[in-house]
């Protein structure tokens, strides 16, 4: 398939990713499900296999031969119910959950709780499925630079992702995205496909999470506070982006040993681009929270990974930075800001 995505919508701006189709505003979930690829389910038939024998009564080596087909009970076989094409291959365990599911979680949130629908889809021909609504929290940082609230539900027919329901943040000027966590702990909510996916045991669990919205924006305020001198700032980005990690070179990241602290410029592509961004080329970079502060280092991060990382397309880059390598780098990101304004 030349690209992961399926099919996905939206409303209002079109996304960073620049995927999509555009609805209007406060449309239905049914709506939702047929115009983000949304409108199939799961269906799931045992693991079968021929065999070779001879027939019943018949002992000796030049009977006739036939085949037989047999059940392996232990795995299942997931295909889609439009198409009938593969999904994949899995334990029979797993616990399969639907792409309607996914709108349906947000079904009483924005009926009711002023939640907002603002994109979703199909990734990798149905492996995964994702929504995300903004949920009305906002907070303003010097310079007019606006960060919003949203909740993110994501889950996975092949065994790659749980299904996750996130906390995200989005800052406005330029779409990056950034998962709420504390204390170098994510506010993620998995549940493993060995457990059945109970969406109001989730929103409960949930509830906890969002609750640390004003926290964790205090914390962004205090970034925005914390002046960075550029040796601080070098040093910042060698340890987010040469750390210990599984990045290599196809992602445009080459794992590389520490920088020494006397090293006076940053070294290779990603290092570069970085700090290019951090020093005024980022979106927002002249914003009064961002010049020059921890805040400004980590969001030209973050746009680095969501905007400029190298990828084979902007769909493996989507894929990669709210579920991949990408998001732990923007993890590792948000560690080392934190601990930088310590």
């Amino acid at each position: 398939m030349a690209h992961q995505i399926e099919q996905m919508a939206y409303v209002g701006d079109t996304p960073w990713h620049r995927l999509g189709h555009r609805l209007p505003s406060r449309q239905p979930l049914e709506v939702w499900a047929q115009q983000a690829g949304m409108d199939w389910t799961i269906q799931e038939t045992p693991v079968r296999f021929m065999t070779d024998g001879v027939r019943a009564g018949d002992d000796s080596a030049d009977g006739d031969s036939f085949q037989t087909l047999e059940s392996f009970a232990e795995q299942k076989v997931l295909y889609r119910s439009d198409t009938r094409a593969p999904l994949s291959v899995v334990s029979s365990r797993y616990q399969v959950v639907q792409p309607r599911e996914v709108l349906e979680f947000y079904r009483d949130l924005t009926e009711i709780g002023g939640y907002e629908m603002e994109t979703a889809g199909v990734l990798k021909g149905g492996r995964k499925v994702w929504a995300l609504a903004r949920t009305g929290q906002q907070a303003v940082l010097k310079g007019n630079d606006t960060v919003n609230g949203y909740l993110l539900l994501a889950t996975s027919c092949d065994g790659t992702l749980a299904t996750s329901v996130t906390p995200t943040t989005v800052r406005v000027v330029c779409s990056n995205t950034l998962a709420v966590a504390l204390d170098a702990t994510s506010n993620v909510v998995r549940v493993p496909h060995s457990t059945s996916f109970d969406a109001d045991a989730v929103k409960r669990q949930l509830g906890i999470a969002i609750g640390q919205w004003d926290e964790f924006m205090y914390r962004m305020k205090t970034l925005s506070q914390r002046k960075v001198k550029t040796k601080e700032a070098l040093q910042y980005i060698e340890r987010v982006l040469y750390g210990p990690s599984e990045l290599n070179s196809a992602d445009g990241v080459n794992a590389r040993p520490a920088q020494t602290e006397a090293s006076p410029a940053p070294r290779g592509w990603a290092a570069r681009k970085v700090l290019d961004l951090y020093e005024g080329r980022g979106r927002g970079a002249e914003l009064a929270a961002a010049k020059g502060t921890t805040w400004g280092l980590l969001s030209a991060m973050t746009e680095f990974v969501d905007h400029e990382r190298r990828a084979r397309n902007r769909e493996y880059r989507l894929d990669s930075a709210w579920f991949g390598q990408g998001a732990a780098l923007k993890q590792r990101a948000l560690e080392q800001a934190l601990a930088l304004a310590r």
